[in-house]
């Protein structure tokens, strides 16, 4: 055919398609499913497997109408069809030549197009050629650019070519809108097509090299060539043309600011940090760390304060409906409360320590005088605590820099008066981070903890308001400074009692609300939580009391869900004394005299744990020897003393004693008290010791029913002691009546209730004569009764006391 030979037409079956624009000399695979579109295809493969592909102008189309179809399409042949499993036809089709429609005629279900074929030209000569050269070195940079492009394999199945065929194989190829392709299959003309595809390829070209230009500038702007970084610059890029920034943010930080009332010194802070998160990138380390301080100090609770309830009645009730006892405690909350009612001026926050036992209710009691005075409650447990930064914080120049926990406490409370509990205060430790205890001297100083100073904020927090409230198991370990800060509340352990109306009031309903158990279930009777209280928990709290309650609790409601329920349902259990070992088994204790029977050599004392008070055996015994002295049961060093200065004063009296003068030449002695495992110190066994070992050396049995306690002077004086109230429930557990204490802790005989003291014989005394003349079975001497009439003392003040001797 020459470039004017006459143009021709003819009919086909019409398939179109959609998203693909199909050119000459181009292998494509597309699934055919329209029904319409199949018949067409059915009706090419009976023919000679031609077919004409047009492409649809809208994709969301299911039933195109001819003016829905662009007018220029191609005639490709039928390579390969398979159908699937879902009723569709897979082919593939070979491009042939391009072809414009005259009409489409619908009949027997397809489409048929009547096309005609323009003339296709070839062009030859000067331009043609550099044409073509220029096409070719384009798309071999574009290929180098662009890896999607197999440029290798697309430019060896043209070599050689003419440029219709290579136009068009290119222009197939080229990563553009189907749209731009339909314009390009449009064009007949081969130079002229050449032409637009050089235009679009260096179209291409630029926009690859744009983005690679864009990519390397923010690149290089990358810190550690982070994504997230690369992305956050991209956003800000945008953001930058679209003529938005971070203004808005940096105006709600300001606004929240102003509407947090902060003081002076921490609004300059604060308004200085925004300035310098400003001039700052979004997603510097800096920009984190100014953001989170910021975040904290908005977060601190500047003015905010709790509605505190000044109604005496109400905290007292309050007060009374979770626990029983505490007299003084409540008595000291109630004076606070009454205080803050006459005064309106601000009052210095106080700082309580409660001192006491295990399970007396300390840690519960600061939850309950917050309900009181209807304040926010937050608890600090200091156990352990070694590191001042738990107190003080770290500060921002370290990498995940917080607030110590006051601060941190403070802004979980959302107010500046809540009731800050400080949790074992005496279990505090030191290492080379610091002392937190000397750190906690300037939060519990009432003086200077209105200008506290965390090292994370550096800038000063009132505490004034605050009432602290801290506990500790024992006094010795808290340093004397951080004492002399704190108003020592003691809480001694509870009596029989006590423990029996806690029990009554607060732990039986309690569990039996846990257990799921009501109370036509069950019935604890009084004497069979006095045998719990005897037999199976020794302590001066009510927490292993509580915890049998929830064992007979527990296995009552097993027998209740393990049987069937009888016609007239559950009978009610009533427990007793006598069917407490049914639930909690063999008892654990018992209550018994110290010994079974006087003994030479065996007397009993008083001592007191950190748990409470205990009675506590010591034995001596004589052996003859070179006047060796042993000291055995892990004593320490004053209890070692003690002993000691025992048998220095026996010596001093021996003949009083009818000892002979050498007596400790040709004599060892052994003094040893049992349970040796557990470590014993202290000065008030004293008296104990010697009455111990004059017992064995004047072989006079100690009586049975007598405890003492009390330090020893080398004259035979008997100086006071502590823990009074705490030794004088011991032998009231133990089931001892007659108590020995020395006459100078009268004073502490009114913290024991009246009911306590109906049962014992508390006798005072002054002198080593005194202690003896009770504790031995029978005096040492005939003439000693006439000796101790005439050293008796004047009667003192409140020794009309019930069971004060």
């Amino acid at each position: 055919m020459n470039d004017f030979e006459e143009k021709t037409t003819q009919i086909y079956p019409m398939v179109p398609i959609r998203d693909v624009v199909v050119f000459p000399y181009m292998m494509v695979p597309f699934v055919i499913g329209r029904a319409s579109s199949v018949l067409a295809l059915e009706r090419a493969l009976q023919g000679d497997k031609k077919i004409y592909l047009a492409t649809q102008i809208d994709a969301s189309q299911d039933n195109p109408a001819p003016k829905d179809i662009y007018k220029v399409g191609t005639v490709a042949s039928i390579v390969q069809s398979l159908k699937l499993p879902d009723g569709n036809i897979k082919v593939l089709v070979e491009g042939m030549r391009r072809a414009r429609t005259l009409r489409v005629i619908e009949s027997a279900g397809y489409l048929e197009a009547e096309v005609q074929f323009d003339p296709v030209s070839k062009p030859a000569g000067a331009k043609i050629s550099l044409l073509n050269k220029r096409l070719n070195t384009l798309f071999e940079q574009f290929a180098k650019l662009n890896p999607n492009v197999n440029y290798e394999t697309i430019l060896q199945s043209v070599r050689g070519s003419d440029p219709e065929r290579l136009s068009d194989t290119i222009a197939a190829n080229l990563p553009i809108g189907v749209e731009d392709k339909q314009a390009l299959l449009e064009i007949n003309d081969a130079t002229e097509r050449l032409e637009k595809i050089c235009e679009a390829i260096e179209v291409e070209i630029e926009k690859i090299k744009m983005d690679k230009s864009i990519q390397g500038r923010v690149r290089r702007q990358m810190e550690k060539a982070q994504r997230e970084y690369y992305l956050n610059e991209k956003m800000k890029a945008i953001q930058k043309e679209l003529g938005r920034g971070e203004k808005d943010e940096i105006d709600e930080l300001k606004k929240k600011v102003e509407e947090a009332r902060m003081p002076k010194d921490a609004y300059e802070k604060a308004m200085n940090e925004i300035r310098r998160l400003e001039q700052m990138p979004p997603m510097s380390a800096e920009t984190t760390v100014s953001r989170t301080y910021l975040d904290w100090l908005l977060a601190m609770p500047w003015h905010k304060r709790s509605r505190e309830i000044k109604d005496i009645n109400r905290a007292e009730q309050v007060l009374n409906e979770d626990h029983y006892g505490l007299e003084k405690v409540k008595e000291r909350i109630l004076e606070f409360l009454a205080v803050r009612q006459l005064s309106r001026k601000t009052q210095q926050g106080s700082i309580l320590c409660f001192v006491g036992p295990p399970g007396v209710g300390k840690t519960s009691l600061g939850r309950s005088i917050a309900r009181a005075t209807g304040r926010k409650f937050v608890r600090f447990s200091l156990g352990g605590v070694r590191d001042e930064a738990e107190i003080r914080g770290h500060r921002r120049t370290y990498i995940g820099a917080l607030p110590g926990q006051i601060i941190q406490l403070m802004k979980k409370a959302g107010t500046r008066n809540p009731v800050y509990l400080l949790d074992e205060v005496d279990k505090m430790s030191m290492d080379f981070r610091g002392d937190p205890s000397a750190a906690l001297m300037e939060v519990l100083d009432p003086e200077h903890n209105k200008t506290f100073v965390d090292h994370y904020l550096d800038t000063e927090f009132d505490l004034s308001e605050v009432l602290f409230i801290c506990t500790a198991n024992v006094l010795h370990t808290i340093p004397r400074p951080l004492q002399d800060r704190m108003e020592i509340i003691q809480i001694s352990g509870y009596t029989e009692e006590e423990k029996l109306n806690i029990a009554r009031q607060y732990l039986i309903p309690k569990q039996l609300d846990q257990k799921g158990l009501k109370p036509e279930f069950i019935e604890i009777t009084d004497e069979a939580v006095r045998e719990i209280i005897r037999s199976y928990t020794r302590e001066s709290g009510v927490r292993n009391l509580e915890r049998e309650i929830a064992n007979i609790c527990r296995k009552v409601a097993r027998r209740y869900v393990s049987r069937e329920q009888p016609n007239g349902g559950w009978p009610k259990i009533v427990l007793t004394d006598a069917e407490v070992p049914e639930f909690l088994g063999v008892r654990k204790f018992r209550t018994q005299m110290a010994s079974e029977a006087n003994e030479i050599g065996l007397a009993t004392g008083l001592a007191w744990t950190e748990v409470g008070g205990e009675v506590l055996l010591t034995e001596a015994t004589t052996m003859e020897g070179k006047g060796d002295l042993t000291l055995t049961g892990k004593l320490g060093d004053v209890m070692q003393e003690s002993v000691k200065a025992a048998l220095s004063f026996v010596r001093s009296r021996s003949s009083e004693f009818e000892l002979t003068k050498d007596f400790y030449k040709m004599l060892d002695m052994h003094v040893h008290v049992p349970e040796g495992s557990i470590p014993k110190d202290g000065p008030s066994a004293g008296i104990t010791m010697a009455t111990t070992i004059i017992s064995a050396l004047t072989r006079i049995p100690v009586r049975r029913d007598v405890a003492m306690t009390g330090e020893i002077t080398l004259r035979g004086k008997v100086l006071p002691i502590g823990g009074v109230k705490e030794k004088v429930l011991a032998a009231h557990r133990a089931g001892i009546r007659t108590v020995i204490l020395p006459r100078d802790n009268e004073k502490d005989l009114k913290d024991i209730p009246d009911s306590l003291l109906e049962d014992l014989k508390i006798v005072l005394v002054e002198t080593m004569d005194e202690v003896l003349d009770i504790a031995l079975e029978r005096p040492i001497r005939s003439d000693r009764g006439d000796y101790l009439k005439q050293q008796q003392p004047p009667k003192l003040e409140g020794e009309d006391r019930p069971g004060i001797h």
